[in-house]
């Protein structure tokens, strides 16, 4: 059977074109309505207008689907609260919530403003946490609820020139570990997903054109889609592009115990033993690691 969305109220930040546009557009599709996030800046987080949104809940509505547009600035408490409120007012409710919207500052660490770092970090992970926070009382008060972030390749395992955008993005990973874990019990599900798409944010990047046609935004839309339907997990990041689909986690090592003598050289001999990670492990929550810790002493 079909995933659909009937009688569910999206929102997606960032959604005036690329990635967001894409999820929005199916979400709407599948019977979703969607209120259509976007601050209409530039790829660095400069102007605003709010065409973009508009033109993307035109779209919506030329589909025969309903969907309303919010200017609102993520990186902005009020902006953040007013993408809530407004779904709130024009749906009466909230169900799904797609962090998406982002910019880009790239310059190495030894050259970046820290302006342009803080900028970064504020627009991608304050503005995810923002918006979440906006949305969890009505989530949490009807016991149903899915979110999805958005991290990259970058923060999970790292880019040139992008210190302050890798910062961001590992962030969330972090953020969905412990909301996981606090939503379970309140029927809310939060997920990230890790884009490897094409769009004005990677245009830049020198791409040839046939590796460009193939990292379609709307290639990344089916596995968001799944991390917020009514079956999903919790707490998983897939990364998508190009059709390709894959399970990311965090890992930890087997791990070995030196005793509570151990010193400096002690952890230098052993480093390869420290480092293997052929029967690496994840772990839900960080309590199992002092656990693993315990239960590893004396072997």
């Amino acid at each position: 059977m079909a995933i659909r969305f009937d009688g569910k109220v999206a929102i997606v930040t960032g959604a005036g074109g690329g990635l967001g546009r894409a999820h929005a557009l199916e979400l709407a599709r599948r019977g979703a309505k969607v209120v259509v996030n976007d601050l209409g800046g530039a790829v660095d987080g400069s102007g605003g207008g709010s065409d973009a949104a508009k033109q993307v809940v035109e779209e919506i509505k030329a589909l025969g689907g309903e969907a309303i547009a919010n200017g609102g600035s993520v990186s902005d408490r009020t902006g953040a609260q007013s993408i809530v409120k407004d779904a709130v007012d024009a749906f009466g409710t909230v169900d799904i919530l797609i962090n998406n919207a982002g910019i880009l500052r790239d310059k190495t660490f030894a050259k970046m403003p820290l302006d342009d770092f803080e900028l970064v970090v504020k627009v991608h992970l304050l503005g995810s946490v923002y918006c979440t926070q906006a949305a969890w009382p009505v989530l949490a008060d009807k016991g149903y609820g899915r979110i999805v972030m958005t991290t990259s390749s970058s923060g999970l395992y790292g880019n040139f020139g992008q210190a302050n955008y890798g910062a961001a993005k590992m962030g969330l990973v972090g953020l969905m570990n412990t909301l996981k874990i606090e939503g379970g019990r309140k029927g809310i599900k939060v997920n990230t997903i890790a884009p490897v798409a094409a769009t004005r944010m990677t245009a830049d990047l020198g791409m040839p054109e046939e590796v460009f046609k193939a990292l379609k935004p709307e290639l990344v839309t089916p596995a968001v889609l799944f991390l917020c339907s009514e079956d999903a997990p919790t707490g998983a990041i897939i990364e998508a592009g190009a059709g390709y689909f894959a399970g990311v986690q965090v890992m930890e090592s087997k791990g070995v115990h030196l005793g509570e003598n151990a010193t400096v050289d002690d952890v230098a001999a052993a480093y390869d033993r420290i480092a293997d990670m052929r029967e690496a492990t994840p772990f839900s929550q960080g309590a199992e690691v002092t656990q693993k810790i315990f239960a590893s002493r004396g072997r």
